[in-house]
C-alpha cells in the first residue's frame, strides 16, 4: 500500500552547517555539524532516503538542468536517435521507451545514460563494455557544458555528504576517501517519464541503487517516486523545490558493514504530464574490491550479513547490472 501519513514522509536535512565546515578535520566538534550528523544517522538507519537542502547548488542550475532535459525529450524521435545508445558505444546515449528492464520487466521511460569517461584499456577486460564517449545532445546547444558543470558540483556535494555519513557511523570524516574511493566513478541517468491516462503505470520497477550515494533532481510538480519503509509501506517522495533526494546504495551497505541498508524504491506514473528526473550516482573506484571498511567491522562486529560478507568488484557489479538491464538492446534498438 502507499501511505500518505505525513509523519511517514522522508526526513528533510539542511546540510549547510556540514558544508560550512567540510574542509575542517575537526568538523565533528562543531555543534551544527553534530546536529546534521545525528540526522543523517537517523535517516540512513530508518529509511535510507532523505531530502537534502542547504546544499549550495543554485536553484537556477537545478531547474535549468530539468528544463533543457524537457526540451531534449520533446524533440522528434529521429532527432533523439542521433545519440542512440549501442553496445559498441559503451552503452552511452539515448534509449527509447521500453528498452530499459528492471527485474525482467519493461520500464516505461526514455533516458540518456552517461558514465565517467576513461581511457581505452584503463580497466582491462572488465571496463571494455563501458568504453566510449558520452553522447550529449547537440540540441539544446548548451546541454553538454551545463551538464558537465552540474556533474562536477554533484560530485563535490556527494563527497561532502559522505563525510557527514562517515562521522555518523563513528569514523573520521574521511573513511570514504581511502584506497577504494580515491578515484570515484560516477553514473548519470537523465530520465523522461511520459504522461499517462491511466493509474499506476510502472515507470521504473522496484530496485535498490547499486552504487554508493544517489542524488535525485526531479520535477517539482509531480509525485512519482515511492520508497519502501521498514513497515513495508510505500512512501511517496513528494518533491520539495530546490532540494535533492539522496539515498544510499548497495556499495554503502557493504562498506558500512551492513549498518546502513540500501532501500527499495520505484517510480509509478499517475500524471498526464511528462516528468523528468536526473539521477546522479556517486560510486567507489571502478576497479575497487569493495568490502566492509576495517573501522566499521571493529565498531559493528555483529552486523555483517551475507550481503556484505563477500568482496564485490564494483566495476564488475556495474557491468553485470548494465548487461542485465539492456539484455534486449540489440533487438529493440
Amino acid at each position: 500500500m502507499v501511505t500518505a501519513d505525513f509523519k511517514s514522509l522522508l526526513p528533510v536535512i539542511d546540510i549547510s552547517p556540514l558544508l560550512a565546515k567540510c574542509d575542517d578535520s575537526d568538523m565533528a566538534k562543531d555543534a551544527g555539524v553534530a546536529e546534521v550528523v545525528k540526522k543523517l544517522d537517523r535517516a540512513c538507519r530508518d529509511v535510507g532516503f532523505f531530502y537534502v537542502t542547504g546544499h549550495g547548488i543554485s536553484d537556477d542550475l537545478i531547474k535549468k538542468v530539468r528544463e533543457v532535459t524537457h526540451q531534449f525529450f520533446e524533440l522528434p524521435y529521429e532527432e533523439k536517435l542521433k545519440i542512440k545508445i549501442t553496445p559498441a558505444g559503451g552503452y552511452r546515449g539515448y534509449q527509447r521507451i521500453g528498452v530499459n528492464f528492471t527485474s525482467g520487466k519493461q520500464d516505461m521511460h526514455e533516458a540518456i545514460d552517461c558514465y565517467r569517461e576513461f581511457k581505452q584499456g584503463r580497466y582491462g577486460d572488465i571496463g571494455k563494455v563501458l568504453e566510449g564517449s558520452n553522447q550529449w545532445p547537440g540540441n539544446p546547444q548548451e546541454y553538454k557544458d551545463l551538464m558537465e558543470e552540474y556533474i562536477k558540483l554533484c560530485t563535490d556535494l556527494s563527497r561532502n555528504i559522505l563525510r557527514g555519513i562517515s562521522l555518523a557511523l563513528g569514523g573520521s570524516p574521511y573513511e570514504f576517501e581511502g584506497k577504494m574511493l580515491r578515484d570515484p566513478f560516477w553514473v548519470m541517468r537523465i530520465i523522461g517519464y511520459p504522461g499517462v491516462n491511466q493509474e499506476n503505470v510502472i515507470g521504473c520497477g522496484a530496485h535498490t541503487d547499486y552504487g554508493l550515494l544517489t542524488l535525485i533532481n526531479q520535477d517539482d510538480d509531480k509525485t512519482a517516486l515511492q520508497v519502501k519503509n521498514v513497515d513495508g509501506d510505500w512512501i511517496p517522495a513528494i518533491p520539495i523545490p530546490g532540494s535533492f533526494i539522496c539515498n544510499i546504495g548497495d556499495m554503502l551497505t557493504i562498506l558500512s558493514n551492513g549498518v546502513y541498508q540500501s532501500t527499495l524504491h520505484k517510480v509509478v506514473n499517475n500524471s498526464p504530464k511528462y516528468r523528468v528526473c536526473v539521477a546522479f550516482f556517486y560510486e567507489t573506484n571502478f576497479e575497487a574490491e569493495v568490502e566492509p571498511l576495517d573501522i566499521f567491522k571493529e565498531k559493528y562486529p555483529g552486523k555483517e550479513t551475507s550481503q556484505v560478507a563477500k568482496r564485490v568488484v564494483y566495476g564488475q557489479h556495474l557491468i553485470n547490472k548494465v548487461l542485465t538491464t539492456f539484455a534486449n538492446l540489440v533487438e529493440n534498438s
